[in-house]
């Protein structure tokens, strides 16, 4: 019927009739003759009421209001910090940046194991504590440069308080030296507790954790940073974990287990407290991270909401990398 069309690009912005006029006459069409694609304009009288329906329908499509506000609010109450019902074994869990996932997920409400090696005080303080604010933790002593110590821990976790659903590795050690100087002795030890023990605590986590569990190890941004002398073999067991990650991550991906690294950087703790001031000039942001970012972020990993995470070597560094 009509040999030309007038197609309104809308913002939010007002439509009158002077509007599709004024249109019309620069495309030398004349008004009864154009057909609006966007709406059908039965009453060019009522283009008051049109243009405020048009500007809810916009506003529904910007906000969501209408077409996906409910599976906002449903994501909103199906993914909230509540692990109840959990249970996470942390290894190396405490002091430092473990003590800090050991306290959160406590706070989150799961069931928390977690080992140590040389601090049975500590650790013991530390699960007095959480079960007097009404939580329930586990400490075990565990040697993580033992594959045997490692499994038997998460054997006893299974026993005495049932599958695994979160495993995170953080047990660590930093032994410094130039390629020159650096003993054999020490780059075993290195890799059997930086690197074998990540191995040997995926493999014992993962026969004994539900499908869609979180395995979360602890790396460090030094994989991707050096910075100083002395570290090269500290930031070669570091960088190893990204490989690990990826391939352990395809490996349970059929179970819907996902497999990530947490890379921090410079981290408030009190072995880093002797470092701090000369480090802080290297982030970006001016200042260590502190323990509970650290475990926030983990927390967030392990949660129902990061389930299409995986394989990934996140770096939380204040910008130390950029």
């Amino acid at each position: 019927m009509y040999d030309k069309a007038i197609h309104v690009h809308v913002a939010r912005v007002p439509l009158s009739v002077s509007d599709l006029a004024n249109y019309a006459s620069t495309e030398n069409l004349s008004l009864p003759d154009a057909s609006v694609s966007l709406l059908i304009l039965e009453h060019m009288e009522s283009s008051r009421l049109i243009r405020e329906n048009l500007n809810l329908f916009m506003d529904n499509i910007i906000q969501n209001v209408r077409l996906h506000s409910k599976r906002r609010t449903d994501m909103t109450e199906k993914y909230g910090r509540s692990f109840t019902g959990k249970v996470a074994l942390v290894a190396g869990g405490s002091r430092g940046i473990g003590e800090g996932i050991v306290r959160r997920f406590a706070s989150d409400r799961a069931v928390v194991a977690f080992t140590y090696s040389n601090s049975e005080e500590k650790a013991k303080r530390l699960a007095s504590e959480i079960e007097a604010a009404g939580g329930k933790a586990l400490p075990i002593k565990a040697d993580s440069a033992s594959a045997d110590d490692i499994r038997a821990a998460v054997d006893q976790v299974v026993k005495e308080l049932g599958e695994l659903d979160i495993f995170v590795n953080n047990a660590g050690i930093l032994i410094q030296g130039t390629i020159g100087s650096y003993s054999l002795e020490d780059l075993d030890r290195m890799l059997d507790i930086n690197v074998r023990a990540a191995f040997v605590g995926i493999q014992a986590a993962s026969e004994q954790m539900k499908d869609g569990g979180r395995i979360i190890l602890i790396g460090s941004n030094t994989a991707v940073r050096t910075a100083f002398p002395g570290a090269s073999v500290y930031s070669m067991t570091k960088a190893a974990l990204t490989g690990l990650v990826r391939g352990a991550a395809i490996d349970l991906a059929p179970r819907a287990i996902t497999v990530n690294n947490v890379q921090p950087g410079p981290t408030a703790t009190d072995m880093s407290a002797p470092y701090a001031e000369a480090v802080k000039t290297l982030v970006p942001l001016g200042r260590m991270a502190d323990v509970s970012e650290i475990a926030g972020f983990v927390s967030y990993l392990a949660s129902d909401e990061a389930g299409f995470i995986t394989g990934s070597s996140l770096t939380i560094d204040g910008g130390y990398i950029a």
